[in-house]
């Protein structure tokens, strides 16, 4: 069929308001004199207002997050200024539940009619919470990145410290690196590996090997902790924040200097588990000012939401002591 033989089918208007359903879009015009907007149905349900034949600003910014309401305000002040199509998004806040919506419109007075300017809201909760779940996965991988490049410096120097030929240094670093490997799929578990569980000896065993200089936690790195398993999904939590502290004494503690040495103990009571951490012998240790850095927020994080735990820090003149407390009960799990 040629485009010349080509007849468009008749658009029917009953079926606007089926489409604007299924699109989840919502109707809305504003008077630029009385500041009043006409809102359909869909709008009002969108807003959590009762039906009215107007509702002004005030009543829509009631219901606007207060952190966006400023700004809401003067982007649409703006939009007559506006050439061409606009979009603002903000959130909203009925009672507890926050939401993301969008609202767009033709700038520039163009297409008002009757001193009104006409546009649509639109939810767009999802598309902000995928963004956000984006940019919090970037963040945590960037910072992983780094940690890994500063873990693969700090294991350099330690090897270093314990061999006399270049041959001893790649044979042992590359052991390291191996090791290293191995604890970050503690992390991120093999497909078909899922599910399993660990004791928890072994797991910080694992974990820890990378960084010990005399092996076999002969000396510098001690460990001690009940035979007890750990399932998968603590695992995952414990070799995140394990991974975290060790980096950390790599890059400023107990295990970047070759005199420091690291225990690790562990107790256990009817509901909580406590295992510490305590550095001696590195570098003069001072508690941080401010909120502490992305990987302090990341454990802090996972600490909490997945093990129902906490972690406490305390800056003493001999070193660093961590103590990592859990819910005993999400340990197994």
């Amino acid at each position: 069929m040629s485009t010349a033989d080509y007849t468009a089918p008749v658009w029917d208007e009953g079926h606007m308001p089926r489409a604007l359903e299924a699109a989840g879009v919502a109707l809305w015009s504003w008077n630029v004199d009385d500041d009043t907007f006409a809102m359909d149905p869909a709008a009002f349900r969108l807003w959590g207002l009762p039906l009215s034949p107007h509702v002004t600003f005030e009543d829509l910014s009631a219901h606007i997050h207060p952190h966006d309401r400023d700004r809401v305000r003067a982007a649409f002040a703006a939009t007559r200024a506006v050439i061409g199509p606009y979009e603002i998004d903000f959130r909203t806040l009925i009672e507890d539940d926050v939401r993301w919506v969008s609202a767009r419109g033709q700038g520039d007075d163009l297409g008002m009619v009757s001193r009104k300017m006409f546009g649509i809201f639109i939810d767009v909760t999802g598309r902000k919470q995928a963004e956000e779940g984006h940019e919090l996965l970037a963040g945590e991988m960037s910072h992983r990145v780094k940690n890994l490049l500063a873990i693969a410096s700090g294991l350099t120097a330690i090897t270093s410290r314990s061999v006399d030929t270049t041959a001893d240094m790649a044979r042992e670093l590359t052991q390291r690196l191996t090791a290293l490997g191995r604890a970050h799929d503690l992390v991120r578990p093999l497909p078909g590996e899922e599910g399993k569980a660990a004791l928890l000896g072994d797991l910080l065993s694992v974990l820890l090997a990378p960084y010990d200089d005399l092996g076999a936690f002969s000396g510098r790195i001690r460990v001690s902790v009940p035979r007890m398993g750990v399932g998968e999904q603590a695992a995952t939590t414990l070799a995140l924040v394990v991974h975290e502290l060790a980096t950390n004494s790599l890059k400023y503690g107990a295990l970047s200097v070759e005199a420091g040495t690291l225990d690790v103990s562990c107790s256990a009571q009817d509901t909580e588990l406590v295992i510490a951490w305590t550095e001696q012998g590195g570098p003069p240790v001072t508690p941080p000012t401010g909120p502490g850095g992305y990987g302090s927020r990341m454990v802090a994080r996972a600490m909490a939401r997945q093990l129902d735990g906490a972690i406490e820090r305390d800056w003493t003149p001999q070193g660093l002591v961590v103590r990592l407390r859990m819910n005993r009960d999400r340990v197994a799990v």
